[in-house]
């Protein structure tokens, strides 16, 4: 299964890479769920979601990866009945004044989990994702000229 959803943002893309890469945007990307930070290893953090899907609650690790070239990686830690693999990447490209952000997400799920149950739930999500980067980079102040 492959997602992706496109949004423009009127920072450049350096600032909106930082905005996204910061701990507060991490956190907000699960906004109907608790979410915490619990690992910081390098340019690597580890957080923990404890959600409800499906009719169940559950824990979701990911492990988000800030890239030297901006971009920013992850996946999930799949150690639950549904995915057998879930990575994405956000992507940051320059779009006139502005910035076009791009966010992947590919993952296949368990072989007796039919990707038809999953992919609604997952276009939800990966809406609230992007939604919450958007504003997060709208929200935050431009840097102070010196």
């Amino acid at each position: 299964m492959r997602l992706e959803k496109n949004f423009e943002v009127d920072r450049p893309p350096e600032l909106a890479s930082r905005i996204a890469a910061r701990d507060e945007t991490l956190l907000s990307l699960f906004a109907d769920a608790k979410t915490e930070i619990v690992e910081r290893e390098g340019n690597r953090r580890t957080t923990r979601t404890h959600y409800h899907a499906l009719g169940r609650e559950g824990v979701a690790t990911f492990h988000f990866h800030c890239l030297p070239d901006g971009r920013i990686s992850f996946e999930k830690v799949c150690d639950g009945n549904i995915w057998q693999e879930l990575t994405g990447t956000v992507v940051f490209a320059k779009r006139g004044a502005g910035t076009q952000v791009t966010l992947k997400m590919v993952g296949r799920t368990k072989s007796l989990v039919p990707e038809f149950a999953i992919r609604s739930p997952m276009r939800d999500q990966i809406e609230q994702m992007a939604s919450s980067l958007r504003a997060s980079m709208e929200a935050a102040e431009a840097p102070k000229a010196d």
